[in-house]
C-alpha cells in the first residue's frame, strides 16, 4: 500500500511539472505571436509619422500598440506567478530530496556499523558453515551476498539523489533569472505604454481640431460601405441565379433524355467537390493566413467606436487591415474569382469562393486576376490603394452562403490570431 502511493506521489509531481512545462511553452508562443504584432503595427507607425501627416489610421494603430503591449503586460504576469510556482515546487522537491538523503545516510551508518562488526572473513565463513544442512548454508551465503549488494546500492541512491538536489537547485537559478528577465521586460513595457499614452494624447488633440472633416468622412466612407454591401449582395446573388439557371437547365435536359418518367428524382448542383472545398475552409478556422504579409486589424467586425469622437460609432461588415501602402494582397485560401468590379472612390473589389464560403477584398489600387480564374493560398490577386499618410487599407469581409441567403461572419475568428 505505501509503495502505491509512493508511485501515485511521483505520478502527480511528473504529471505538474509537464503541466508547468506545457504552460510555460503555450505562454511563450503568445508572447513571440504579441511581440510580432507590436513589431508590425511600430513598423507602420514609422511610415505615418514619416509622412508628418497625423491621421485617424495613426491613433488607430496607437491604440492597437497600447492594447498589444497591456496584453504583453498581462501575459508576463502570468509568466511570472509561473515561475514563482516553479521556484516553490522545486524547492519543496529539493527539501524532499534533502529529508529522503538524510534517511538513506542514516541506514547506510547502521549497515557499515553491523559490516564492520562483522568484517572478520573467518567470522562470515563459520556462520556459513554453521548451519544446519547444505541449503540452509546456501540461504547464507546468499544473504552476505545480498547485503554486499544492498551496500552498494544504498550507496548509488544517495549518490543519485545528490545529484537530483544539485540539478533542482541549477532550474531553480534558471527560473529566478527568467523571472528578473520578465519583471525588466515588464518595466521597459509599462514605460513604452506611458510612451505611447503620450503620442496619442498628442495625435488626438490635433486630430479633435478637424472634427467637421472627421464626420463628413465618415458620412462618406458609410456611404461607400452602403455602395460595397450592395455589390456584395448583387454579385453573389448573380453568381447563384446562374449557377440555379445551369442547374435547371441541367434538369430539363436530363428529363428531355427519360421521357415519361414521372417519379425520377430531384437534381441537385451541390458538388461534392464544393462540399470537400467547404470542410476544408471551416477545418482551417483560426489558422487561415492573412491577406497581407504584415498588417494591423484598426476596425473590427461589428459595432467600433470612433477613437476620437465622442459617442459616435460606426458598423462593420468585415475588418480593415492598415498596412503599407501598395501592398501585395494575397487569398487566404485556394478559391475561384467570381467577381471583380469596382467602387467609386473605394478602389476594386475582389470576390473568391471557396465552396459555401466566400472571401471579400476590397480598397485595392489594382486587381491581378479575372472571374474565372483559380487561386491558391498565399496567391497575390492585387495591391492596396495607397493614401496621403503612407499606409494603405484592406478591407477584408468572409461570408457564408446558404441557399439564395448569405451571412456575414467576424474575419478575425478565422485568420491566424
Amino acid at each position: 500500500m505505501k509503495s502505491a502511493i509512493n508511485i501515485l506521489v511521483l505520478i502527480c509531481v511528473f504529471s505538474s511539472g509537464l503541466f508547468s512545462q506545457g504552460s510555460t511553452q503555450n505562454l511563450k508562443k503568445q508572447q513571440k505571436k504579441i511581440e510580432r504584432k507590436i513589431s508590425n503595427t511600430k513598423n507602420l507607425l514609422k511610415k505615418v509619422t514619416s509622412s508628418r501627416k497625423e491621421s485617424l489610421s495613426e491613433l488607430q494603430l496607437i491604440n492597437n500598440q497600447i492594447e498589444s503591449r497591456e496584453s504583453l503586460l498581462r501575459l508576463y504576469d502570468r509568466q511570472v506567478l509561473l515561475a514563482e510556482g516553479t521556484i516553490r515546487q522545486k524547492q519543496e522537491e529539493i527539501d524532499a530530496l534533502n529529508k529522503r538523503v538524510k534517511k538513506l545516510k542514516g541506514q547506510y551508518k547502521d549497515m557499515v556499523l553491523h559490516a564492520y562488526k562483522s568484517r572478520n572473513k573467518n567470522g562470515q565463513m563459520m556462520f556459513v558453515l554453521s548451519a544446519d544442512n547444505y541449503y540452509e548454508a546456501q540461504k547464507r551465503n546468499k544473504y552476505l551476498k545480498n547485503i554486499t549488494a544492498l551496500h552498494k546500492k544504498q550507496v548509488a541512491i544517495i549518490a543519485t539523489n545528490q545529484n537530483k538536489i544539485k540539478a533542482e537547485i541549477v532550474a531553480i537559478e534558471i527560473e529566478k533569472e527568467r523571472k528578473q528577465s520578465l519583471l525588466s521586460q515588464k518595466r521597459i513595457e509599462r514605460q513604452e505604454i506611458e510612451y505611447d499614452k503620450e503620442k496619442k494624447e498628442a495625435v488626438l488633440a490635433k486630430i479633435k481640431q478637424k472634427e467637421s472633416s472627421l464626420l463628413a468622412e465618415i458620412k462618406s466612407n458609410q456611404i461607400k460601405r452602403q455602395a460595397l454591401k450592395a455589390k456584395i449582395a448583387e454579385a453573389i446573388k448573380r453568381e447563384l441565379a446562374e449557377i440555379e439557371r445551369k442547374r435547371k437547365e441541367a434538369e430539363r435536359r436530363r428529363r428531355a433524355a427519360n421521357p415519361g418518367v414521372d417519379n425520377l428524382p430531384s437534381f441537385t448542383d451541390e458538388s461534392s467537390e464544393g462540399k470537400i472545398i467547404s470542410k476544408n475552409f471551416e477545418k482551417n478556422k483560426g489558422t487561415l493566413p492573412w491577406p497581407v504579409e504584415s498588417g494591423a486589424i484598426t476596425e473590427h467586425f461589428g459595432k467600433n467606436k470612433h477613437p476620437s469622437l465622442k459617442d459616435v460609432y460606426t458598423n462593420n461588415n468585415g475588418i480593415d487591415i492598415s498596412c503599407r501602402s501598395g501592398a501585395p494582397i494575397r487569398a487566404i485560401f485556394s478559391g475561384k474569382v467570381t467577381a471583380v468590379f469596382p467602387i467609386p472612390g473605394a478602389g476594386k473589389v475582389i470576390i473568391l469562393k471557396h465552396g459555401n464560403y466566400r472571401t471579400v477584398y476590397s480598397n485595392l489600387k489594382e486587381s491581378f486576376v479575372s472571374i474565372g480564374d483559380e487561386v491558391n493560398t498565399k496567391s497575390e490577386i492585387g495591391v492596396v490603394l495607397a493614401t496621403e499618410s503612407a499606409l494603405g487599407t484592406l478591407h477584408f469581409e468572409v461570408h457564408l452562403v446558404s441557399g439564395m441567403t448569405t451571412k456575414s461572419l467576424n474575419p478575425s475568428l478565422w485568420i491566424d490570431r
